[in-house]
Formats: structure tokens, C-alpha cells, sequence
């Protein structure tokens, strides 16, 4: 079945806040946030709370970065997202401690029912876990999570959860090999 655009209806209450405060925070994104000096992160953290996100001391968030709904975001301590990073939460989005998301990664937590013709939207929450490293434009499906310590390599597409402790890289993103301990425990 081929979708009808005309037939779509957001969910009631899907966004979590009423459409006032969406513009609100996409005009103050657009401007106090992306306009922020590059070593202003205690300010962009302070921007992201004031509209309900839960952002750990310590985490670095680059003024690029693009979050849609911020108050469904929870990121850990000392966690770093890097330039032109998008953070589509249209459902929630988990981030642990001392993670990295690089420069161009898609973080993305809704998609659409393609088989029914109204194309409903689908929030499908994603957690990332503790001491992830999700490097280079690594593009994260709805509904994923990612294992604590695991290192996802550059450009991967991740469309199935992933473990803790592996090395994992490819469209689909797959486990290649464990991340050594000892690696781990020398940071």
C-alpha cells in the first residue's frame, strides 16, 4: 500500500510539549545554542536544561549540534557530541558516561509504518551505553541500543542492538571483535 500524506496526523501529545514551546526551543536553538562560541559548553548545557534536558557535568556538546526535542534527552557525565551530531529525539534518547559521539552521527528515534497508508510516525526510543565511541557519521536506527565500552567504526549503519565490549563497524554495523580489557582500564 502506498501511503496518503493527507491522511497523516501526529499523535496526540507525541512531541511532549505544545507547539509554542517546540518553536520556542527551535528559535532559541537556532540562535543563543548554534551561535554560542565553540567553548561555550557550560552555557549550551545550561540552554539544554532550561528546556528539560538531563545533561551530565562535564559533557562537551559542539554549538553545530542539532537536538529537536530536548527534553527527551539524557546524557551522562564527561560525555562529548561532536560537530553537525543530530540528535532526533522524537522519542527518547539515552546517552552514558564518558561516551563519544563524533562529528556527523545521526542519532535517530522515530520512523514511519510504511504499510499502513496514513504513515504513522513511530517514536523508538535509543540508548547508548557507558564508554561508547561512536565515530565518524555513524548513523543509529530507531529502537537501538548500544552496549557499554563498545566502539563503533566510521560511516557504519547500526539497524540491530550491539553488545558490550566489541569493536563493530559496517552497513549493517556488525560485532567484529571484543575491545581488550586492558585498554579499558587505562583510562
Amino acid at each position: 500500500m502506498y501511503q496518503d500524506l493527507s491522511t497523516f496526523n501526529l499523535p496526540t501529545g507525541f512531541r511532549g510539549r505544545p507547539a509554542w514551546f517546540v518553536q520556542l526551543w527551535w528559535l532559541v536553538q537556532s540562535s543563543f545554542f548554534r551561535l554560542s562560541p565553540q567553548p561555550a559548553y557550560a552555557w549550551r548545557r545550561f540552554i539544554l536544561r532550561l528546556f528539560g534536558a538531563t545533561i551530565g557535568e562535564g559533557t562537551l556538546i559542539r554549538s553545530t549540534v542539532t537536538v529537536t526535542y530536548p527534553w527527551k534527552l539524557r546524557v551522562g557525565k564527561n560525555v562529548w557530541i561532536g560537530d553537525s551530531a543530530i540528535l532526533y529525539t522524537l522519542s527518547p534518547i539515552t546517552i552514558g558516561d564518558n561516551t563519544v559521539v563524533s562529528q556527523l552521527c545521526h542519532l535517530c528515534a522515530a520512523d514511519h509504518d510504511f504499510t499502513i497508508s496514513s504513515f504513522p510516525i513511530r517514536g523508538k526510543s535509543i540508548t547508548i551505553g557507558h564508554q561508547v565511541w561512536l565515530a565518524s557519521d555513524v548513523f543509529v536506527a530507531p529502537g537501538i541500543s548500544v552496549g557499554d565500552y563498545t566502539v563503533v567504526g566510521a560511516r557504519s549503519s547500526i539497524f540491530r542492538s550491539l553488545p558490550d565490549r566489541m569493536i563493530c563497524f559496517g552497513t549493517p554495523c556488525t560485532p567484529v571483535r571484543p575491545r581488550q580489557l586492558s585498554a579499558l582500564t587505562s583510562s
